[in-house]
């Protein structure tokens, strides 16, 4: 790997990390769902009108949106809104090293080695220990989102192998286009028409710092970049890479929120960054451990 790349994927990783934090200043202010649309509405247009649709079936492409827009994104911002911290954030979605592993197995029959077996222990102790955080940074009520939000990222990832696009991101473009409209709904579903009403006023020049900074830079750029590095070297090259996102989260977090770092809150990190890294290894001879 070139330097020049390596610094560029560490920028990217700053990016999304930092990327937390700014879902954070728009999330504290604007309806989290509503946000989430009009991120991923920016994100589509105008891009959508200079990439030509991937020739994948359409239903891969909705599918790819509402878990992407409400699944995945949706409900990490929900989270965020009911007071997970921009710091936790981004570890406790790294808790989709456990549906991975589950989904991988069940729909692709893929072995369930001795070390993702390790990773996934390691990844449920660093859940635990986030539990125990006394700072406020994991309420409990916010959970069952962010774990949401990491299983969807895990389906994600099912629909685009199921789909054996090898146009990534003219599929991410084209499938983001199915994002904004269920998030909307499930918006107005849940809150009723004051969100919407509320909006407008609500627009001031951080909600849309936070809105077009996770639209371009984040969204489009950023997958763009990601995409172009993961065809150029192996994925064994480029995943260590995304363990500095949570990393940055919380250095993001720390800047502009002044969020603490317990030592409880290091060894979550420990363990879920631990777990991630161990499941990823990859000996020679691993050891295939299958259910009956």
């Amino acid at each position: 790997m070139t330097t020049k790349d390596i610094f560029i994927s560490l920028a990217l990783m700053a990016l999304w990390g930092f990327n937390f934090s700014v879902i954070k200043l728009g999330a504290m202010q604007v309806d989290p769902i509503l946000l989430t649309a009009l991120r991923f509405t920016f994100a589509v247009i105008p891009a959508i009108f200079f990439v030509r649709r991937p020739p994948e079936a359409i239903g891969f492409l909705i599918a790819y949106g509402l878990i992407f827009g409400l699944g995945v994104w949706g409900m990490m911002v929900w989270s965020i809104n009911l007071g997970v911290s921009a710091g936790m954030a981004g570890l406790l979605m790294d808790m989709s090293i456990i549906s991975s592993l589950v989904l991988g197995y069940m729909l692709f029959k893929e072995a369930i080695t001795l070390n993702k077996i390790l990773g996934a222990v390691l990844a449920v102790s660093g859940l635990l220990a986030s539990l125990a955080l006394t700072d406020g940074s994991v309420p409990l009520r916010a959970l069952p989102l962010t774990l949401i939000a990491a299983c969807s990222w895990s389906l994600m990832s099912v629909v685009v192998k199921k789909s054996k696009t090898k146009h990534v991101f003219a599929f991410s473009v084209w499938g983001m286009l199915f994002a904004p409209l269920p998030l909307v709904l499930f918006a107005y579903a849940f809150n009723g028409i004051q969100p919407f009403v509320d909006l407008p006023a609500q627009l001031n020049s951080q909600v849309w710092f936070s809105i077009l900074f996770q639209a371009y830079p984040t969204t489009l750029l950023g997958y763009w970049i990601w995409n172009r590095l993961t065809v150029k070297y192996p994925l064994s090259t480029m995943a260590p890479f995304t363990l500095l996102t949570p990393i940055f989260g919380l250095i993001g977090s720390v800047i502009f929120y002044h969020e603490g770092v317990s030592p409880m809150k290091l060894l979550a990190y420990a363990l879920i960054l631990g777990g991630l890294l161990v499941s990823q290894w990859q000996p020679k001879k691993a050891v295939a451990v299958r259910g009956h």
